[in-house]
């Protein structure tokens, strides 16, 4: 098999870039199922992709299809990850991966069960930059990390019955912004020793901000913030003993970044933006990833591992413990 045959599973907004992405990439894209007809047709359309699906599980179903691209929104990634698993497909899940740990944990169980890829498409990890950044760290140019300091905040629709705001549908900025400095940080410093969050809960109980402050092995410490109704610079700090890494705006997009001595010595500035027309938007790495993982047979990962997913939703899990956000799916389980 010299490529893997994706089907995509929903057609929002997300579905759209990842399929010109795969297009693209030249990846080999061949099925899409929605919840209608009428939404697979006019995506397949818009996408030439021949086998439009007027269901998930016709989606599944298909044999045709290796691996599926799960895009919808987070509180029904499990369920949806669940039954192309079953089908024996592939799956790449959107973030944040789950609801929470145990969600996670299942989903780690069931690919491990069946000898399957289950992964997540925290695309960030896979960038240019990113890689640059790890190489960077892993010679010893910064010395030893001593902090991390990130922010994703964007102006969101506020509108109570918006996904984003409304707690049935898993609203908060932190499971759908906060998601990204969260594995950043453990990207970087690895997982926390020690948590403690704040935030600001809206009229419906979900989060607006949330900040939080983490140590890490060895003594390092991060803090990172997340808004969905105010618009910050969207940077990222990584502070070592010898120098430090600025990402500029938007640090978790193909962006620039320099890496700056203690002296304000200028040691590398690195471009790792794409070309719109020919580059894409830069999910097709997470992609590529994913098929050569397939293709090596080494199912639990590398720059993500599965376990360091499962692990990073314990972390979600443990904040929102913090701040007082239970999704009513949680409420459920425990009734």
């Amino acid at each position: 098999m010299t490529g893997l045959r994706w089907g995509i599973l929903a057609t929002g907004g997300i579905a759209g870039a990842f399929a010109s992405d795969l297009r693209t990439a030249g990846l080999d894209l061949v099925a899409v199922g929605s919840r209608s007809q009428e939404s697979a047709d006019a995506f397949a359309a818009r996408f030439d992709i021949p086998r439009a699906h007027p269901s998930y599980e016709a989606l599944v179903a298909d044999p045709d299809v290796d691996i599926i691209y799960v895009s919808t929104p987070h509180p029904m990634h499990h369920a949806n990850a669940r039954l192309a698993l079953e089908h024996g497909k592939h799956v790449l899940v959107e973030k944040a991966f789950t609801l929470n740990r145990a969600e996670a944990e299942d989903l780690q169980q069931l690919a491990a069960e069946r000898g399957l890829l289950v992964t997540e498409a925290m695309w960030t990890r896979y960038l240019p930059h990113m890689l640059r950044v790890r190489e960077i760290i892993a010679d010893g140019t910064l010395g030893d990390i001593r902090a991390v300091t990130v922010d994703h905040t964007q102006l969101l629709p506020s509108e109570p019955t918006h996904r984003l705001n409304a707690l049935e549908l898993g609203g908060g900025a932190l499971l759908d912004l906060g998601i990204y400095p969260i594995s950043f940080i453990w990207d970087i410093l690895g997982a926390p020793t020690g948590i403690r969050s704040l935030a600001r809960l809206v009229e419906t109980g979900a989060d607006a901000e949330v900040a939080t402050v983490m140590t890490h092995e060895g003594g390092a410490v991060s803090t990172s913030l997340s808004s969905s109704r105010a618009a910050g610079p969207n940077t990222a700090l990584i502070l070592g003993t010898k120098a430090r890494i600025d990402i500029d705006g938007v640090w978790y997009a193909p962006t620039t970044f320099r890496v700056v001595a203690g002296d304000g010595t200028v040691l590398e500035e690195f471009d790792g933006r794409l070309d719109p027309e020919n580059g894409g938007r830069g999910m097709q790495f997470e992609a590529l990833a994913a098929e050569r993982l397939v293709r090596e047979g080494t199912l639990e990962g590398d720059l993500l591992p599965i376990a360091e997913t499962v692990a990073i939703m314990g972390t979600l899990d443990e904040i929102r413990r913090q701040i007082g956000v239970t999704y009513p799916s949680e409420e459920a389980d425990h009734g």
